[in-house]
């Protein structure tokens, strides 16, 4: 069984160290159909493997369904992740492939993203017959009553806001255990409009800032190894 890369324990050493609290948030970037870059903050939930295959390493977070990232990602599979960490000076430049699994009650295109065929530890969980959607509902009930609320709105992320006071007949809460039937429809409805994201990088740039003299390593994957490259900082 080939090992973990190093840049996995790298990562969580680094999220480990005490000024590091918190520092889960990492900018995602995607190209569209035109060629045009765009890029946002995500938040980082967790690590995720194949059985018995530590050398593909999954990176999971989520978004909306109706995300202008998701038409992007459908025409181009291929992101780019900046991840800083302060605390420790580590920066880590993560490039593979990313897939989303929307709801399968998504009132849009509920089928996932498609399957990169250079993206092994993503096929190599579809190959196991994993349940794509047994995680993403494991995901969302982990989130807070706010963040759920979030996928409750009822318009697209950017789509144009004609008056800033309808905002205020939004839902600010989604309970995790809802009782009246309006929370039990804002449940339903977010939980439609949430979709699981993974990450599968296979060239990660992890510059360490906070040694003198300063370290940066590539790592590349090549079949089921991880090459290193040492490279000037």
């Amino acid at each position: 069984m080939a090992p973990a890369p190093r840049w996995v324990e790298a990562i969580n050493k680094a999220l480990s160290h005490p000024d590091n609290k918190g520092k889960v948030i990492y900018q995602v970037a995607t190209v569209d159909a035109r060629n045009v870059p765009h890029v946002r903050s995500q938040v980082h939930r967790a690590f995720l493997n194949p059985d018995g295959r530590p050398d593909l390493p999954l990176l999971v977070t989520s978004t909306d369904a109706r995300s202008p990232k998701v038409t992007q990602i459908r025409a181009n599979q291929r992101v780019e992740l900046a991840w800083w960490m302060e605390g420790s000076q580590d920066q880590f430049r993560l490039s593979g492939f990313v897939r989303i699994f929307p709801s399968p009650t998504f009132k849009g295109a509920s089928s996932p993203t498609p399957l990169p065929a250079e993206a092994l530890g993503l096929k190599a969980l579809e190959e196991s017959s994993f349940d794509w959607d047994a995680k993403r509902i494991a995901l969302f009930n982990k989130m807070s009553p706010t963040m759920r609320a979030s996928w409750c709105v009822p318009y697209p992320p950017g789509a144009p806001l004609g008056n800033s006071d309808e905002q205020k007949d939004w839902p600010h809460e989604v309970p995790v255990d809802p009782e009246s039937e309006e929370d039990k429809k804002n449940v339903e409805t977010a939980q439609s409009n949430f979709a699981l994201m993974l990450f599968e990088p296979v060239v990660v740039d992890w510059a360490a800032l906070g040694v003198q003299p300063n370290r940066r390593t590539i790592f590349t994957r090549e079949g089921e190894d991880w090459r290193e490259q040492p490279v000037v900082p």
